[in-house]
């Protein structure tokens, strides 16, 4: 018991980058000698999609302020969100 406590306090306190980086060699791991291709692509994808739902969800659809947490215009906030088919 003790140690699924430890492991549940652990999950607290990894970083982004490391969830990341975890990820990411679990990634590699299951495709073994696979290589993707375009996968900086498919990467960025993968990730700004949930990165605007939860935008989205957090901010209630304000596109100001969505654009000011990620640090862009909202044209280009709109660009992504049209991309995504996520624009009203």
């Amino acid at each position: 018991m003790a140690e699924k406590i430890a492991i549940a306090e652990n999950l607290d306190t990894i970083t982004l980058r490391q969830a990341v980086k975890d990820t990411l060699k679990n990634y590699f791991t299951n495709i073994g000698n696979e290589q993707p291709i375009d996968f900086y692509s498919i990467l960025l994808e993968e990730i700004e999609r949930p990165l605007l739902e939860v935008l989205i969800n957090h901010t209630h659809y304000n596109q100001v302020r969505m654009a000011q947490i990620l640090g862009i215009s909202r044209g280009t906030l709109r660009k992504k969100l049209k991309q995504y088919g996520m624009l009203d």
